[in-house]
């Protein structure tokens, strides 16, 4: 009986070592495929990407260079102050942003109010 066990475990240790060979080489033919893969198609999708976008940003840097400002191309807000938009001020329809260099004060007053009290003044 004993003849009966030790072969057993031979043979389960025998199968173990096996499996451990199966996915190591597995690993290997992953690891290989996954290498190729990125120096072949990654590769493309890089240039594929650098062809698209390099002509773009030759425009953009040329653009600037022509026009000289950048700031215009970016949209950002200004608050009302009691020197500029004074009407504005906690007014719910203010939009205070600039576009192109020309701030939109509001959709009823795109330039802003000239007096104190705007007759479409609403609280936030």
């Amino acid at each position: 009986m004993e003849e009966w066990s030790k072969t057993l475990f031979e043979t389960l240790d025998s199968f173990a070592d096996r499996v451990d060979e199966f996915f190591m080489e597995i690993n290997e033919v992953v690891e290989d495929w996954t290498e190729e893969w990125h120096h072949t198609v990654g590769v493309e999708i890089d240039k594929c990407l650098e062809d698209v976008f390099e002509p773009i940003i030759e425009i953009y840097f040329e653009f600037e260079d022509i026009t000289g400002e950048t700031d215009q191309l970016f949209t950002y807000p200004v608050e009302p102050t009691p020197e500029q938009n004074t009407a504005c001020i906690g007014c719910h329809h203010y939009h205070g942003q600039v576009y192109g260099g020309n701030l939109l004060v509001c959709g009823m007053h795109p330039y802003g109010w000239d007096g104190e009290n705007c007759p479409d003044w609403e609280s936030n």
